[in-house]
Protein backbone atom coordinates (compact mmCIF):
# COMPACT_ATOMS: atom_id res chain seq x y z
CA UNK A 1 0.00 0.00 0.00
CA UNK A 2 1.15 3.68 -0.80
CA UNK A 3 -0.45 6.97 0.51
CA UNK A 4 0.62 10.33 -0.62
CA UNK A 5 0.00 13.41 0.84
CA UNK A 6 -1.62 15.62 -2.07
CA UNK A 7 -2.75 18.39 0.31
CA UNK A 8 -2.83 19.80 3.86
CA UNK A 9 -3.19 23.08 5.41
CA UNK A 10 0.91 23.90 6.37
CA UNK A 11 3.10 24.92 3.87
CA UNK A 12 4.87 22.24 2.20
CA UNK A 13 8.35 21.27 2.70
CA UNK A 14 9.15 19.79 -0.67
CA UNK A 15 10.25 21.76 -4.14
CA UNK A 16 7.52 22.62 -6.84
CA UNK A 17 4.58 21.42 -3.85
CA UNK A 18 2.27 24.32 -2.57
CA UNK A 19 -0.56 24.09 0.58
CA UNK A 20 -4.09 25.30 1.05
CA UNK A 21 -6.58 24.13 3.78
CA UNK A 22 -7.80 21.26 2.44
CA UNK A 23 -6.55 17.33 2.88
CA UNK A 24 -6.75 15.13 -0.08
CA UNK A 25 -4.49 11.91 -0.08
CA UNK A 26 -3.53 9.77 -3.35
CA UNK A 27 -3.61 5.63 -2.49
CA UNK A 28 -2.14 2.97 -4.06
CA UNK A 29 -3.12 -0.66 -3.51
CA UNK A 30 -2.64 -3.69 -5.58
CA UNK A 31 -5.68 -3.39 -7.47
CA UNK A 32 -6.86 0.34 -7.18
CA UNK A 33 -4.95 3.83 -7.65
CA UNK A 34 -7.33 6.22 -5.90
CA UNK A 35 -8.06 9.53 -4.54
CA UNK A 36 -9.53 10.35 -1.10
CA UNK A 37 -10.92 13.93 -0.92
CA UNK A 38 -9.80 16.45 -3.79
CA UNK A 39 -8.57 19.23 -1.68
CA UNK A 40 -10.44 22.34 -1.71
CA UNK A 41 -8.95 22.93 -5.46
CA UNK A 42 -7.03 22.06 -8.74
CA UNK A 43 -3.59 23.47 -6.75
CA UNK A 44 -4.10 19.58 -5.00
CA UNK A 45 -3.62 18.31 -9.15
CA UNK A 46 -0.45 20.80 -9.52
CA UNK A 47 0.67 18.66 -6.52
CA UNK A 48 0.05 15.22 -8.02
CA UNK A 49 2.24 16.09 -10.91
CA UNK A 50 5.08 17.92 -8.83
CA UNK A 51 5.22 14.71 -7.35
CA UNK A 52 5.04 11.89 -10.22
CA UNK A 53 1.35 10.87 -9.76
CA UNK A 54 -0.66 10.30 -12.97
CA UNK A 55 -4.17 11.24 -12.35
CA UNK A 56 -5.29 9.58 -15.66
CA UNK A 57 -4.88 6.49 -13.79
CA UNK A 58 -7.19 7.04 -10.72
CA UNK A 59 -10.56 4.61 -10.62
CA UNK A 60 -12.09 5.33 -7.48
CA UNK A 61 -12.43 9.40 -5.62
CA UNK A 62 -13.88 8.50 -2.19
CA UNK A 63 -15.25 11.81 -0.35
CA UNK A 64 -15.15 11.88 3.00
CA UNK A 65 -17.84 14.66 3.60
CA UNK A 66 -19.95 17.58 2.49
CA UNK A 67 -17.12 20.78 3.09
CA UNK A 68 -15.77 22.60 0.18
CA UNK A 69 -11.99 22.24 1.71
CA UNK A 70 -12.40 18.19 0.90
CA UNK A 71 -14.46 18.29 -2.29
CA UNK A 72 -12.96 21.49 -4.16
CA UNK A 73 -10.96 19.91 -6.69
CA UNK A 74 -13.75 17.26 -7.50
CA UNK A 75 -15.12 19.18 -10.64
CA UNK A 76 -11.57 19.96 -12.82
CA UNK A 77 -10.75 16.72 -12.00
CA UNK A 78 -13.91 14.86 -13.31
CA UNK A 79 -14.10 17.24 -16.51
CA UNK A 80 -10.56 15.80 -17.43
CA UNK A 81 -11.02 12.96 -15.87
CA UNK A 82 -14.60 11.22 -16.04
CA UNK A 83 -13.83 7.83 -15.90
CA UNK A 84 -13.50 7.54 -12.07
CA UNK A 85 -16.13 6.47 -9.79
CA UNK A 86 -16.94 9.32 -7.16
CA UNK A 87 -18.37 8.18 -3.75
CA UNK A 88 -20.18 10.72 -1.13
CA UNK A 89 -22.56 10.72 1.60
CA UNK A 90 -26.00 11.36 0.20
CA UNK A 91 -26.09 13.90 2.78
CA UNK A 92 -23.05 15.55 1.88
CA UNK A 93 -25.00 17.93 -0.81
CA UNK A 94 -27.35 19.62 1.61
CA UNK A 95 -26.48 23.30 2.97
CA UNK A 96 -23.62 23.60 5.90
CA UNK A 97 -22.15 26.89 7.26
CA UNK A 98 -19.38 28.00 9.53
CA UNK A 99 -21.39 30.73 12.08
CA UNK A 100 -18.14 31.63 13.44
CA UNK A 101 -17.79 35.18 11.37
CA UNK A 102 -21.47 35.62 10.08
CA UNK A 103 -22.57 32.70 7.65
CA UNK A 104 -20.21 31.44 5.38
CA UNK A 105 -21.10 28.42 3.38
CA UNK A 106 -19.26 25.83 3.57
CA UNK A 107 -20.97 23.06 1.83
CA UNK A 108 -20.15 21.54 -1.93
CA UNK A 109 -20.44 22.51 -5.17
CA UNK A 110 -23.77 20.97 -5.61
CA UNK A 111 -22.78 20.11 -9.14
CA UNK A 112 -21.19 17.19 -7.86
CA UNK A 113 -24.43 15.50 -7.31
CA UNK A 114 -25.43 15.91 -11.31
CA UNK A 115 -22.03 14.09 -12.62
CA UNK A 116 -22.87 10.82 -13.91
CA UNK A 117 -19.94 9.01 -12.16
CA UNK A 118 -21.45 10.30 -8.70
CA UNK A 119 -22.32 7.46 -6.44
CA UNK A 120 -24.58 8.44 -3.15
CA UNK A 121 -24.49 6.18 -0.15
CA UNK A 122 -26.87 5.54 2.37
CA UNK A 123 -25.14 7.42 5.98
CA UNK A 124 -25.29 3.54 8.34
CA UNK A 125 -24.54 1.65 5.21
CA UNK A 126 -21.69 -0.59 5.02
CA UNK A 127 -20.73 -0.23 1.35
CA UNK A 128 -18.12 -2.73 0.01
CA UNK A 129 -16.89 -1.71 -3.45
CA UNK A 130 -14.69 -4.89 -3.54
CA UNK A 131 -12.64 -6.79 -1.29
CA UNK A 132 -10.05 -3.85 -0.59
CA UNK A 133 -12.64 -0.96 -0.23
CA UNK A 134 -14.99 -0.57 1.95
CA UNK A 135 -17.03 2.40 2.90
CA UNK A 136 -19.07 2.97 5.72
CA UNK A 137 -20.81 5.47 8.27
CA UNK A 138 -23.06 5.73 10.98
CA UNK A 139 -20.63 7.03 13.90
CA UNK A 140 -23.31 8.66 15.97
CA UNK A 141 -21.23 8.68 19.45
CA UNK A 142 -20.59 11.72 21.44
CA UNK A 143 -17.61 10.50 23.71
CA UNK A 144 -15.17 13.58 23.67
CA UNK A 145 -16.66 15.08 20.83
CA UNK A 146 -14.29 18.20 19.39
CA UNK A 147 -15.47 21.27 20.34
CA UNK A 148 -15.03 22.73 16.79
CA UNK A 149 -18.17 21.26 15.83
CA UNK A 150 -20.03 23.78 17.74
CA UNK A 151 -19.94 26.59 15.24
CA UNK A 152 -20.49 24.48 11.75
CA UNK A 153 -23.93 23.77 11.35
CA UNK A 154 -26.40 23.02 8.54
CA UNK A 155 -29.10 25.43 7.58
CA UNK A 156 -32.74 23.94 7.06
CA UNK A 157 -36.15 25.70 6.17
CA UNK A 158 -36.91 26.50 9.64
CA UNK A 159 -32.67 28.07 9.98
CA UNK A 160 -30.03 26.60 11.35
CA UNK A 161 -29.42 23.66 13.39
CA UNK A 162 -26.08 21.82 14.60
CA UNK A 163 -24.45 20.06 12.30
CA UNK A 164 -24.14 16.49 13.57
CA UNK A 165 -22.18 15.05 10.83
CA UNK A 166 -24.39 12.18 9.52
CA UNK A 167 -22.62 13.03 6.45
CA UNK A 168 -19.32 11.69 7.46
CA UNK A 169 -18.01 8.50 5.72
CA UNK A 170 -15.00 6.68 6.44
CA UNK A 171 -12.87 4.57 3.80
CA UNK A 172 -11.69 1.47 5.15
CA UNK A 173 -8.57 -0.45 3.21
CA UNK A 174 -7.15 -3.93 2.87
CA UNK A 175 -4.23 -4.48 1.36
CA UNK A 176 -1.43 -6.87 1.68
CA UNK A 177 -3.16 -8.03 4.83
CA UNK A 178 -3.27 -4.26 6.24
CA UNK A 179 -6.51 -2.67 6.91
CA UNK A 180 -6.35 1.24 7.04
CA UNK A 181 -9.01 3.57 8.05
CA UNK A 182 -8.78 7.29 6.44
CA UNK A 183 -11.45 9.73 7.45
CA UNK A 184 -11.33 13.79 6.37
CA UNK A 185 -11.76 15.43 9.84
CA UNK A 186 -13.24 12.77 11.80
CA UNK A 187 -15.78 15.38 13.09
CA UNK A 188 -17.99 12.54 14.69
CA UNK A 189 -14.56 12.06 16.81
CA UNK A 190 -11.96 9.75 16.37
CA UNK A 191 -12.80 7.24 19.27
CA UNK A 192 -16.81 7.09 18.23
CA UNK A 193 -15.48 6.52 14.63
CA UNK A 194 -13.73 4.35 16.18
CA UNK A 195 -16.06 2.35 18.19
CA UNK A 196 -18.09 2.40 15.07
CA UNK A 197 -15.50 0.24 13.03
CA UNK A 198 -15.38 -2.11 16.39
CA UNK A 199 -18.77 -2.90 16.01
CA UNK A 200 -18.67 -3.69 12.27
CA UNK A 201 -15.70 -5.27 12.10
CA UNK A 202 -14.86 -7.01 15.50
CA UNK A 203 -11.55 -5.30 16.25
CA UNK A 204 -9.08 -2.00 14.79
CA UNK A 205 -7.10 -0.93 11.81
CA UNK A 206 -3.72 -1.13 11.99
CA UNK A 207 -3.49 2.18 10.84
CA UNK A 208 -5.46 5.86 11.07
CA UNK A 209 -4.85 8.43 8.39
CA UNK A 210 -7.42 11.56 9.15
CA UNK A 211 -7.78 15.09 10.69
CA UNK A 212 -8.96 15.13 14.27
CA UNK A 213 -10.56 18.32 13.90
CA UNK A 214 -8.96 20.40 17.10
CA UNK A 215 -7.71 23.28 15.36
CA UNK A 216 -8.79 26.50 16.76
CA UNK A 217 -7.94 30.39 16.70
CA UNK A 218 -7.23 31.33 19.98
CA UNK A 219 -5.52 29.57 22.66
CA UNK A 220 -6.86 26.19 24.04
CA UNK A 221 -8.97 26.61 27.61
CA UNK A 222 -7.84 24.19 30.64
CA UNK A 223 -11.27 21.93 29.53
CA UNK A 224 -9.85 22.15 25.82
CA UNK A 225 -6.56 21.23 26.63
CA UNK A 226 -7.71 18.16 29.08
CA UNK A 227 -10.29 17.03 26.61
CA UNK A 228 -7.45 16.64 23.99
CA UNK A 229 -5.35 15.17 26.46
CA UNK A 230 -8.18 12.89 27.50
CA UNK A 231 -8.66 11.73 23.62
CA UNK A 232 -4.84 10.84 22.97
CA UNK A 233 -4.67 8.57 26.46
CA UNK A 234 -8.25 6.47 24.74
CA UNK A 235 -6.56 6.53 21.58
CA UNK A 236 -3.20 5.20 23.19
CA UNK A 237 -5.08 2.03 24.62
CA UNK A 238 -5.39 0.75 20.84
CA UNK A 239 -3.29 -1.11 18.89
CA UNK A 240 -3.61 1.79 16.27
CA UNK A 241 -0.42 4.40 14.27
CA UNK A 242 -2.52 7.41 13.65
CA UNK A 243 -1.23 9.70 10.95
CA UNK A 244 -2.51 13.49 11.10
CA UNK A 245 -2.47 16.91 9.78
CA UNK A 246 -5.33 19.24 8.36
CA UNK A 247 -7.84 20.29 10.95
CA UNK A 248 -5.79 18.58 13.99
CA UNK A 249 -3.32 21.53 14.23
CA UNK A 250 0.16 21.28 15.63
CA UNK A 251 -1.16 22.60 19.36
CA UNK A 252 -3.45 19.68 19.48
CA UNK A 253 -0.57 17.57 18.23
CA UNK A 254 2.08 19.13 20.64
CA UNK A 255 -0.48 17.95 23.39
CA UNK A 256 -0.61 14.75 22.08
CA UNK A 257 2.55 13.36 20.79
CA UNK A 258 3.77 13.02 24.55
CA UNK A 259 1.06 10.11 25.15
CA UNK A 260 1.49 8.54 21.95
CA UNK A 261 5.04 9.18 21.05
CA UNK A 262 6.55 7.08 17.83
CA UNK A 263 2.79 6.00 17.00
CA UNK A 264 1.55 9.59 15.95
CA UNK A 265 2.85 11.21 13.04
CA UNK A 266 2.08 14.75 11.75
CA UNK A 267 2.19 14.47 8.03
CA UNK A 268 2.66 17.35 5.08
CA UNK A 269 2.33 17.82 1.44
CA UNK A 270 4.36 15.06 -0.56
CA UNK A 271 4.70 12.89 2.55
CA UNK A 272 4.60 8.87 1.49
CA UNK A 273 2.69 7.33 4.67
CA UNK A 274 3.02 3.90 5.14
Amino acid sequence: MRIVVLMEDLPARGEGLCNEHGLSFYVETAHHKLLADTGASHATWENATAVGISLADIDTVVLSHGHYDHTGGVMSFAANYPGAAIYLNERAGLDYYNLRDGERYIGIDKAILSLPQTHLLSGDAVTEIDPELCIFGGATGRRLWPEGNRILARRTDTGFVQDSFDHEQYLVIRDAGRNVLIGGCAHNGLLNILDRYFELFGGYPDAVVSGFHMMKREPYTEAETATIHETAEELNKLPIRYYTGHCTSLPAYEIMKPVLGERLVYFGVGDEIL
